[in-house]
Parts: structure tokens; sequence; C-alpha cells
């Protein structure tokens, strides 16, 4: 009974905390041609899902040497002490912020928009099905860790691990499709995946001990980040109902001028 209790949470915390993954592999798989989006979002997650199961059974072995510090830095400007885990971590975060500012810049050039949806069309998808795997592991690591909070049974973990994947394939069609029919969405979306990558960056240094000045980095904590993807959407639906109402408003001034 304790194990199903434990296998219950593990499929919510997975929930919770592949929100941002979640996200990031319904934008990332937009890159691929239409027909093939679908089979790079069920071919990204089951591969990943099949690795992160790996890396479960890895960190399990092998804990203390991903723990262990690999190289430090120490001068009057910087400190850290890094090792796998934050490396991954701050890599991970740095490569989502790129990605999130490259497409808004895409997005705010008109003069290439047409040229970038077509360059997204020829991006390969064996590519954007490598991106996915990678990413979903730098996800993985913070809810595996958490995951070996709640339990140290492999099978239950596994089996969470398992059902989460399936969950998200379901989730990400939904969430690529309400994306394609809400173009403007997807300045939001990306604007999340932004802060996401600060979230990351701020755990990786955390996790590395990183300090400037004497100033240690501080790791964003869960309830804040949340509080602010919910302060961004109720930001944009706002905005959308009020653009709304000034455009109605515009257009019936025009029609009284006629």
């Amino acid at each position: 009974m304790e194990n199903v209790v434990d296998l219950l949470m593990l499929i919510l915390l997975q929930a919770v905390l592949g929100f941002d993954n979640l996200l990031y592999i319904s934008l990332e798989s937009k890159r691929a041609p239409l027909d093939k989006q679908k089979s790079v979002r069920i071919w990204g997650i089951g591969l990943a899902v099949v690795l992160r199961i790996v890396l479960l059974f890895v960190l399990l072995k092998m804990m203390d040497s991903f723990q262990s510090t690999w190289f430090k830095i120490d001068t009057a400007f910087v400190h850290a002490e890094v090792n796998f885990t934050s490396l991954i971590t701050l890599l991970g975060g740095v490569f989502i912020i790129y990605t999130a500012v490259k497409e808004i810049i895409h997005m705010l050039s008109y003069e290439e928009a047409h040229a970038h949806d077509q360059e997204k069309k020829r991006a390969s998808v064996g590519k954007i099905v490598a991106l996915i795997v990678l990413m979903n592991l730098v996800f993985s690591f913070d809810s595996i860790l958490s995951a070996m909070a709640i339990t140290k049974v492999a099978w239950v973990m596994t089996i969470a691990i398992v059902i989460s994947g399936i969950l998200m394939i379901v989730m990400a069609d939904k969430v690529s499709s309400f994306l394609q029919k809400n173009r403007l969405y997807e300045v939001l979306g990306l604007f999340i995946l932004f802060i996401v990558g600060i979230l990351l960056i701020s755990e990786g240094g955390h996790k590395a001990h990183l300090s400037f000045f004497g100033h240690p980095v501080e790791a964003m904590s869960k309830t804040t980040f949340y509080f602010v993807i919910a302060v961004l959407v109720l930001i944009d639906v706002i905005q959308g109902r009020y653009q709304k109402k000034l455009m109605a408003k515009k257009q019936k001034l025009h029609q009284i001028s006629y």
C-alpha cells in the first residue's frame, strides 16, 4: 500500500515538474515539418523516457560521483565548486535562454519571418529529436532527485517515469495544437521558457556554490517560479481582452463615421 501511495505522489510530482519540459517539447517540435511533428514528439519523449530510466539506475548506483566536485574556481571575483549535476543544469539553462531569445528575435523580424518559417520546415527531424531528448535529460535530474526523496524503490520510480512519459506525449499534442491555433500565445510560451532558463541557471549556480564578489547565487524557488508564470499568464489574458475591446470600439467608431 505504501508503494502505491508513493507511486501516485511521484506521478503527481512528475506532472508538476514536467510543465517546463512539456512547453519546450511543444515549441521545439514546431520546427519540424507539419506532418512529422507528432512523430517527433513521440520519438523524442519515448527515447527520453528510456534514457531517464537508465539515468535513474545510474544515479542510484553513482550518486556520490555525480555530486562530487569536478573542479573549483576561486578568484577575487568568482567562486564555484562545479560537479556534474550543476554543470549540466547550468548549460541547459543557458541553452534554453538562447533558444527563447533567438525565437523571440525572429518573431520581431518581419523581413525574416517567411524565411524563418522555411528554415523551421527544413530543420532535421533527427536534430530536433536529439534536442528534445537532451533537454529532457537536463530536466530529469531535478525530477529524479526529488523522486528519490520520496522513495528508493526502483520499480516504483520506473513506473512513475513511464506513466509520466505517456501523459507527456498526450499533453504535448494538445499544447502544440493549442499553440498552432493561437499563435499569439507562442510569445507567452517563449517568455515562460526564458524564465525556465533563469530557473535552471539559478539552480545550477546554487548547486555549484557559485558566488560573485562574495554574494552567493540563490536557487529560484518553485513557488516563485509558478507565481511569475501565473502573473505572465494573467497579464497576457488581460492584455488580450483589452486589445479586443479597443479593436471593437475602434470598429464601432469607424462604422459611425460612415
